[in-house]
């Protein structure tokens, strides 16, 4: 899902409610732009479990693993590979979900990619949020530790091409 169905109001809040209540929403892993949509584009991969209709919501806690902040690939000199993801995998620990332990811990390890939020802790939010964020981006903390200024430019340029493409789409859509 791109970032903006994770807080738009409206339909969109709708939806997140009935998800959370619906179904075992459980984990959300975030991923940097232009992994699966257009260039420019923030992506999440929501996991959840369909669930039979019941009087109280199914979803109790969900996960989040943050593979955003601090990380940077591109899709030409960069792409993301699935050897990315096995620190992810392992704190999903896929053979029993159930099982699982959070990285992240403000004081002990405030870096930490793995961490849960309660139901509660989400439905309190504006709209029922799931655009949560905890990592600090160190690139805007350190400047002297920049990305390379090629893989500056390709994200301008893949940002720019995302744009023109969303534009002529709605100049196609007008025209019609």
């Amino acid at each position: 899902m791109p970032d903006n169905v994770l807080f738009e109001g409206g339909a969109g809040e709708t939806v997140r409610k009935k998800l959370l209540e619906n179904t075992e929403l459980h984990t959300i892993l975030r991923l940097p732009t232009g992994i699966f949509y257009a260039n420019g584009v923030k992506a999440n991969v929501l996991f959840f479990d369909n669930k039979p209709a019941a009087k109280a919501p199914w979803t109790k806690e969900i996960w989040y693993y943050d593979y955003r902040t601090n990380v940077h690939h591109t899709l030409k000199r960069k792409p993301m590979r699935f050897e990315d993801l096995a620190d992810f995998i392992a704190c999903y620990n896929p053979v029993n979900r159930h099982v699982r332990k959070e990285t992240w811990d403000a004081e002990k390890n405030p870096e930490g990619r793995w961490r849960k939020y309660s139901y509660a802790d989400i439905v309190a939010r504006d709209k029922t949020s799931l655009d949560l964020f905890w990592l600090k981006d160190s690139s805007l903390a350190d400047l002297d530790n920049l990305p390379d200024p090629k893989d500056l430019a390709e994200d301008i340029v893949e940002n720019i091409e995302a744009g023109l493409n969303n534009f002529r789409t709605v100049l196609a859509a007008l025209g019609k």
